[in-house]
């Protein structure tokens, strides 16, 4: 199954768990020891220098 035949699942943040029925551009999706994360906007926002730094969350 590829990227595009999926159903769609409910993302939840990884940092404080927000929901979101779909995925949403002011989210950021970061790859961690070979799974995806995905943050909200507000923890994304928050923990900015960390992103940008390729810090990992559990760091931040």
């Amino acid at each position: 199954m590829d990227e595009q035949s999926r159903a769609v699942e409910q993302l939840v943040c990884a940092r404080c768990g927000t929901t979101a029925d779909a995925p949403r551009p002011t989210w950021t999706c970061s790859v961690e020891n070979g799974s995806r994360r995905y943050f909200c906007d507000d923890c994304s926002r928050e923990h900015l220098r960390a992103i940008e730094g390729r810090l990992d969350s559990s760091w931040w």
